[in-house]
């Protein structure tokens, strides 16, 4: 089945119909039109104040003192030992920076910036926005529709207002360029309608998100992270400045790029077995316990897909493990990440 308006080959392997799953409808739509979502798991946070800028670059893992207005950034915030606590993507305006994040990661951000936080003149206020994402090869064309050509050739990693307080930012997301929408969260619903009836776009779930940012071999942190993963295990390098100088976190980092030593990094897996094992399950080699699965996904093309933070004894691609969860064991392989970016 081929995609008219691409010419690619569908996702979908042969044989399966688009029209009896939602879910293999929403997949494609990602990977050869457009997918449209609105983060109901997502927040904004206002970060004012004369001390914003510098406060908040020694308090994450990119430069924020680079950032000038209409500019975006992902960055990481981490523990003084470099342990994961949240990413964000941290947008600049004339006055303030915004920090567009998962929700349920703010309490745990907001407890480390006030513990830090003395006499500096910052003000932080979580914001009634909708955050809302357009992800695929024709979420161009969408925007263009929809806002203009202007608001569609924006560069990587900048933002416009394109209509009173509704901002939208060229990002990369899941290797790919993508865009994020930030608007009042009572306008954000009527946008996605409006996006979706400019084109070739759809609205898609989270699941199906889900699913591409597996294949993409993206770690969630939380999910495919502990509270003593460091960044480097979790392949976030591009949220992390090395000559921006100090920030929490900073000497770690800067310890692991230089030894070139590390002992864990994220894989992929590939799940030959018969049935997708718990998140949580222990990934084992010759009798010994490498990592545990985080992340798993029911890929359309690829099949059943996991992600874990392994031991480097079980980094080569095709290395035969098992996963074993409170049920039995199931067969995988070891798989060098992204499983596919296409």
């Amino acid at each position: 089945m081929n995609n008219p308006q691409t010419n690619r080959p569908s996702p979908i392997p042969a044989g399966r119909e688009l029209a009896d799953s939602e879910l293999d409808a929403c997949y494609l739509a990602l990977k050869c039109g457009a997918g449209i979502r609105l983060c109901a798991e997502r927040t904004v946070i206002r970060m004012a104040g004369d001390d914003r800028v510098p406060f908040l670059h020694g308090m994450c893992s990119n430069d924020i003192k680079r950032l000038a207005a209409g500019g975006v950034i992902p960055a990481l915030f981490l523990t003084e030992r470099a342990h994961l606590i949240a990413d964000a993507n941290v947008w600049a305006t004339a006055d303030a920076l915004l920090l567009e994040m998962e929700r349920e990661s703010w309490p745990a951000v907001r407890d480390h910036l006030d513990h830090l936080l003395v006499a500096d003149d910052v003000e932080m206020e979580e914001l009634d926005q909708g955050v809302i994402q357009i992800d695929g090869p024709l979420g161009s064309d969408i925007v263009a529709s929809t806002f203009g050509s202007g608001a569609a050739a924006i560069g990587l990693w900048r933002f416009v207002e394109v209509e009173g307080d509704v901002r939208i930012a060229a990002v990369r997301r899941w290797g790919l360029q993508a865009f994020t929408m930030i608007a009042g969260r009572a306008a954000a619903p009527s946008l996605v309608a409006r996006l979706v009836a400019a084109g070739a776009g759809r609205e898609v779930s989270r699941e199906a998100v889900e699913i591409v940012r597996v294949e993409s071999g993206i770690a969630r942190i939380g999910l495919d992270t502990n509270d003593k993963t460091i960044a480097l295990e979790a392949r976030m390098e591009p949220a992390i400045s090395f000559d921006k100088g100090c920030y929490v976190g900073q000497e770690t980092v800067e310890r692991a790029t230089a030894r070139g030593a590390l002992k864990k990094r994220l894989m992929g897996l590939t799940i030959t077995g018969p049935r997708m094992p718990d998140t949580g399950a222990r990934v084992i080699l010759g009798g010994k316990e490498v990592g545990w699965l985080g992340s798993r996904a029911l890929s359309p093309r690829l099949g059943l897909l996991g992600l874990a933070i392994l031991h480097h004894s079980a980094w080569t691609p095709g290395t035969a493990v098992m996963i074993r969860d409170d049920r039995d064991e199931v067969a995988a392989a070891v798989a060098e990440l992204p499983f596919v970016i296409d």
